[in-house]
């Protein structure tokens, strides 16, 4: 069993790749060396991952704010919150025991918040995110 989640996916896109351009040991891109053609490749992957999780984000804070509210929600999350979410995320695809860990602390998470009446929750979600939004 591979150690990583990623590996079975790129083993499907080296397969595809190979379809596409036969047997080259090349790295697609426009320059003659593949260390440059990775770093396109990977600010291209991260660029369009980063505007796509923006553009989810605004879209599921506009069902309760409106889009000015929702822009600065997104805008202003803070360094701290940022390394977090990329810290968990690292962890959560890194290996299956990774994934299982944070998805239970996701659990647990929603049960400590369920705890609360749906009321009081709320309240302090709005409350946290007004303060983002401040900021």
């Amino acid at each position: 069993m591979s150690k990583h989640i990623t590996e079975r996916g790129a083993k499907q896109v080296r397969k595809a790749a190979r379809k596409l351009n036969g047997r080259t040991n090349d790295i697609a891109g426009p320059s003659t060396n593949p260390a440059t053609n990775l770093l396109i490749q990977d600010i291209l992957l991260r660029s369009a991952g980063r505007l796509t999780r923006h553009t989810l984000e605004k879209g599921l804070l506009r069902r309760r704010y409106d889009a000015e509210q929702a822009h600065r929600i997104v805008k202003n999350r803070s360094m701290l919150k940022t390394l977090a979410t990329y810290g968990v995320t690292k962890v959560a695809t890194r290996s299956i025991p990774g994934a299982l860990l944070v998805g239970g602390g996701l659990l647990v998470k929603t049960i400590y918040d369920r705890s609360f009446s749906s009321h009081e929750s709320r309240r302090a979600g709005d409350k946290d995110l007004a303060e983002q939004a401040k900021k």
